[in-house]
């Protein structure tokens, strides 16, 4: 793995929750941050029957969609002030039913560039009663970092 670069300001991650929690996608879902930090992220999504298949059992599209912003996010947590990304591609493994009281999908950065992060999550449903952990999913993916206008102003002055 390597590692990602220098750690962003505390204004940063800040900044990262609250562009990802502004995308109704999220809002939708219910997610929220459990942690943060450079080149990781943890969050967490309520169980919601809207989004199953079957009674208690989370249908393969919420346990991806949770997973993505987990991976995408741990990846944009490394990129300078003024940058964005977006997921260019996946791949997500299935292997055990999402049913719990929740999702808990912790994203990690595997290899920062610049142009491309690749970058990964795993996906955990989490007991009603003891909570504990059950691994239901694993994402492989590359998000496309973006040069914001203000960076990219800065970086021609």
């Amino acid at each position: 793995m390597t590692p990602p670069p220098a750690a962003p300001a505390p204004s940063s991650l800040q900044a990262l929750q609250a562009t990802v929690l502004a995308m109704p996608m999220a809002h939708t879902l219910g997610l929220r941050f459990v942690q943060a930090q450079a080149g990781h992220v943890e969050l967490e999504m309520p169980m919601n029957e809207a989004f199953c298949f079957r009674p208690g059992q989370l249908q393969a599209t919420a346990v991806f969609a949770i997973a993505d912003f987990a991976a995408v996010a741990a990846a944009g947590s490394v990129l300078p002030p003024g940058w964005t990304n977006a997921t260019v591609d996946t791949t997500l493994k299935l292997v055990a039913p999402a049913q719990g009281r929740c999702l808990r999908a912790r994203g990690r950065v595997v290899n920062a560039a610049r142009l491309l992060t690749v970058c990964a999550a795993d996906v955990w449903a989490v007991d009603a009663a003891t909570g504990h952990e059950t691994l239901c999913a694993s994402l492989l993916a590359t998000a496309r970092n973006i040069e914001g206008a203000t960076a990219a102003a800065a970086a021609r002055a």
